[in-house]
This record gives structure tokens, C-alpha cells and sequence, in this order.
């Protein structure tokens, strides 16, 4: 059974016409350009919100919105119920309720936020980034991708920069190489893809799957803030 709340909630916005409920973390400085950090299949557990807590310590104001209602789970089987339940209409528009709140927030800097996601959340990152335009300057999937083939993304305008894992039984390379052409064609903005000799959920260290790598998550990690300074400032 999935498990109860974890108590990561700490803030809530609007969303859906009602309210939504995320994890947020501010920079020390109190300022910063904002992030919106999108949750594995797991919901959002402790893993996750140290990802956010990361993220708030580099200098972004960094939220994750909590897609499954508190909701979070080790169990493979569990996961997979939990995400075929997650209306894929409903977290897009609770992902966009958590650019507007960033994008409203008096701590932010700049006009416009990046995301990044891991899993499920690099393929609902992409859906954000092409649904939001403008409002989103960076897009960085972990390991994720919509799962239509001929996905639009016609309305991505946001920087690129993907890391895929070589042994991902999920997501071969292939198809990998094929969305980012996709990407090219649709928006004339060349995406920035990495893959790493690793498997599947290789930057999370609490996975069952025996796949993580603290080498590549280090190389993945250092990549990703040095893309997200280049475009948030």
C-alpha cells in the first residue's frame, strides 16, 4: 500500500481552481532565480526533497509540487498504480500552477523559471516546457520522456539539456536520439543530450534497483547547475 503523507508539504498554491500543496525551499540569500523540480514515480520522498534542498543551497528558489496528494511509496507495483491513477491533464496543470506561484513569488529573480525532473517527472518536465513557453528558460529531463512518439513540442522555447542512462532497459537509446530530433525539427532549438554509462535512476540513492551511481550522479549534477546558471542567470 501506498504510504501516508510524509509531511514534505510545506506550501500551497493555486491550482486546478482549488489548491495544491509542493515542497519549497529558499536560497540562503533569500533571492533566486526559480526552479520547479518534478517528482519520480515514488512521489515525493525524502529523495526528493533533498533534491530540492540541493537546489535551494546552489541558489534557486526551488518547489516541488507534490502530484500525488502526499502520497509516497518504495514498491515498484504500488508506483506504477499511483502513476496510472495520476490524471496526466491534472499534473500538468498543477505543474503550471506551480510556474504561475514561482513566477509570483516575491523571492524570485528573473522573468521566467527553469524545471527539471527525474523519471515520470523528466517526461512531465518536457510537457511543462512545451505547454508554458516563455515561462519556462530551461528544461532538464533525468532519464524521462512523454511517452507518445510524436509528441508536440512546438510550444518548447526553453533550453535543453537531457541525461539518459546508457543501460535503461525502459528507454532505450534510440529513442532517446529520436524525441531530441523531434525537439530540433519542432522548435529549431538543438536540445543538449548526455547518456552515462549507467542504468536507470542513477542521481537517486534511494532506488531498489541497485542503479546508483554517485560517480555520474556528481558529472549529471555539476552539468545541470552550470546549464541552469547559463540560462537563469
Amino acid at each position: 500500500m501506498a504510504e501516508p503523507p510524509s509531511g514534505a508539504q510545506n506550501t500551497t498554491f493555486p491550482s486546478n481552481g482549488g489548491q495544491a500543496h509542493g515542497y519549497l525551499a529558499l536560497p540562503p540569500e533569500g533571492r533566486g532565480p526559480g526552479l520547479v523540480v518534478v517528482q519520480e514515480w515514488w512521489g515525493l520522498t525524502t529523495h526528493m526533497t533533498s533534491m530540492v534542498d540541493r537546489f535551494a543551497a546552489e541558489g534557486f528558489l526551488t518547489l516541488a509540487p507534490d502530484l500525488y496528494g502526499g502520497a509516497t511509496t518504495h514498491d515498484r507495483e504500488e508506483a506504477a498504480l499511483l502513476l496510472k491513477q495520476l490524471p496526466v491533464d491534472q499534473a500538468v496543470r498543477d505543474l503550471r500552477g506551480a510556474v504561475d506561484f514561482l513566477l509570483g513569488h516575491p523571492a524570485l529573480i528573473g522573468d521566467a523559471v527553469a524545471v527539471v525532473g527525474f523519471c515520470m517527472g523528466g517526461a512531465f518536465a518536457l510537457r511543462l516546457a512545451a505547454q508554458e513557453g516563455d515561462k519556462v528558460a530551461a528544461v532538464v529531463p533525468f532519464y524521462g520522456l512523454p511517452r507518445e512518439p510524436d509528441y508536440d513540442y512546438r510550444g518548447l522555447t526553453a533550453h535543453v539539456l537531457g541525461h539518459y542512462a546508457e543501460h535503461d532497459h525502459g528507454l532505450p537509446v534510440a529513442q532517446v536520439d529520436e524525441a531530441a530530433i523531434r525537439i530540433g525539427e519542432a522548435t529549431d532549438r538543438r536540445p543538449e543530450i548526455h547518456f552515462y554509462p549507467a542504468g536507470h535512476a542513477f542521481m537517486n540513492d534511494e532506488n531498489l534497483n541497485g542503479t546508483y551511481d554517485p560517480l555520474q550522479a556528481r558529472i549529471a549534477w555539476r552539468r545541470t547547475l552550470s546549464f541552469l546558471r547559463g540560462h537563469l542567470g
